[in-house]
């Protein structure tokens, strides 16, 4: 294989394997292409993904995004919830207002709602608090407070416990798809300081979360690595600094057109890999894309 005018020689392009859409996130993305089968107009509460190139796919296919406020206003239509998961105020009025509801949340959120839920009926029997480890704004963050009428804390980082009161009971849970290791460093630091009980959660999506560990190692095998994914989305940013903390070498990217041909000069092993909101067919595109430059 040759780029340019070098030598003819061997490059290796690896796919990784683990790379692209998580389950959650499949599942929800062919909900809504199988609900826009029948042609009929389908609204998504919030963009499918945090990948631009995948979202105007979806929307050359029908699927058009909306936010909340436009969501309260919406009668006679036909709505997707995306795997991210939703507060209970979304599901309020659905019939009234005469909305078919394709509920695309995540088993994994499902079932952290409901254990959120359920931990703040019991705090809230003996003045205790609930605890939620996550981003702020976030999508499933804003369904995973909901659960608790909007009561329980959120902490970013070490600086945050300072909203807590270690005197009272704690329940704490974490966002799906934050670092593990963060976490149990929070667990650590607050079973230290509670004065009461506390309880703590391991909610962390492993499909997710073991994307770390084998990235770092993909990312150091190879000469040069490229990265697939939307700029807005945290998940995609995290695992692009774990390929930059081990392979200098590595390039972030939205879509085949980004990609540059000086990057492959004097390589011999390129890897591509991409966040969980990134479609295996886009993966496919920057891979040939790749192909014909090297060949």
């Amino acid at each position: 294989m040759t780029i340019g005018s070098q030598e003819k020689r061997q490059i290796n392009i690896s796919v990784d394997p683990e790379s692209g859409f998580c389950f959650g996130v499949k599942n929800a993305v062919t909900k809504a292409i199988n609900e826009l089968a029948d042609g009929q107009k389908l609204y998504s509460l919030g963009a499918m993904v945090h990948n631009p190139v995948e979202v105007n796919r979806l929307a050359t296919m029908g699927l058009g995004v909306i936010d909340y406020d436009e969501f309260a206003k919406l009668h006679n239509a036909k709505v997707i919830f995306r795997a991210h998961g939703e507060p209970p105020s979304s599901y309020a009025n659905l019939i009234a207002r005469n909305i078919k509801l394709i509920d695309a949340t995540c088993p994994v959120v499902l079932r952290l709602q409901a254990n959120i839920k359920k931990a703040y009926q019991q705090m809230r029997q003996c003045n205790g608090q609930v605890v939620i480890f996550g981003k702020k704004g976030h999508a499933e963050v804003i369904g995973l407070i909901g659960q608790t009428d909007g009561n329980a804390i959120l902490v970013e980082n070490e600086q945050d416990i300072s909203k807590i009161d270690f005197t009272r009971p704690i329940e704490f849970f974490s966002q799906t798809t934050k670092d593990v290791s963060k976490f149990m460093q929070l667990v650590k630091i607050l079973g230290e300081k509670s004065e009461s009980q506390f309880h703590w959660h391991d909610t962390i999506c492993r499909q997710v979360a073991n994307r770390g560990p084998h990235l770092r190692e993909f990312a150091a095998e190879h000469d040069v690595m490229i990265f697939v994914g939307g700029h807005d989305s945290s998940n995609a940013k995290v695992l692009f600094e774990i390929c930059k903390s081990v392979n200098g070498k590595s390039y972030f990217i939205e879509n085949e057109d980004d990609i540059q041909t000086d990057w492959f000069t004097d390589v011999t092993s390129i890897g591509i890999s991409g966040a969980t909101s990134t479609p295996s067919w886009l993966i496919e595109n920057v891979e040939a894309r790749i192909k014909k430059i090297v060949e």
